[in-house]
């Protein structure tokens, strides 16, 4: 059986966010769990026909690695810094789509700027595929924690906007090709 469709069982209960409302469920030790994506070092599951994400700080009770803290070189500049957050925003996954934020168009605008003390300051404007979406606030949150996580960033604030509305046509043609637009 591939990765992607490796059946777990949860080896402690776990907070797992419901896809797509994004509600938080606690699933028991000892359930049946189906992985059905593991990117960007979270994990989207199925479990009794529900579709959940697990964190990737959680990965332990899949039985999984958590991911590596990222790294920015020692007198980091502006560039490297910019460099680092990309890397980082690409790996934020929606949990129904194996494509990720970047690829999908999602990220309009992103600032660095040194601090007064010495590190950088990002701002983040992003959109989603659809404005009703549950998982918005938990996609805002991972971008926010994952950018956040990179040692010379001091503050981090992610905007969520829909002006210019998504398009099919803002995703790269790797991303466009992954959900079979081409």
């Amino acid at each position: 059986m591939p990765a992607e469709e490796e059946v777990v069982s949860l080896q402690r209960d776990v907070i797992a966010a419901l896809v797509p409302s994004g509600q938080r469920v606690e699933l028991p030790e000892g359930t049946e769990a189906r992985i059905t994506q593991a990117l960007g070092g979270s994990f989207t599951v199925i479990v009794q026909g529900h579709m959940f994400r697990i964190e990737g700080s959680d990965a332990d009770c899949l039985g999984k690695e958590p991911p590596a803290l990222p790294s920015v070189p020692d007198n980091a500049s502006a560039e490297d810094v910019e460099k680092a957050v990309y890397e980082q925003l690409s790996t934020v996954y929606d949990p129904e789509i194996p494509v990720d934020i970047v690829e999908l168009g999602l990220i309009y605008r992103c600032d660095i700027e040194p601090s007064e003390q010495g590190g950088f300051r990002v701002d983040i404007d992003m959109t989603l595929t659809a404005p009703g979406c549950g998982m918005g606030d938990f996609l805002v949150n991972d971008v926010r924690s994952k950018v956040a996580n990179l040692p010379v960033v001091e503050a981090v604030n992610v905007n969520l906007v829909f002006d210019p509305p998504w398009r099919q046509d803002m995703m790269s043609e790797t991303a466009q090709l992954a959900v079979g637009l081409f």
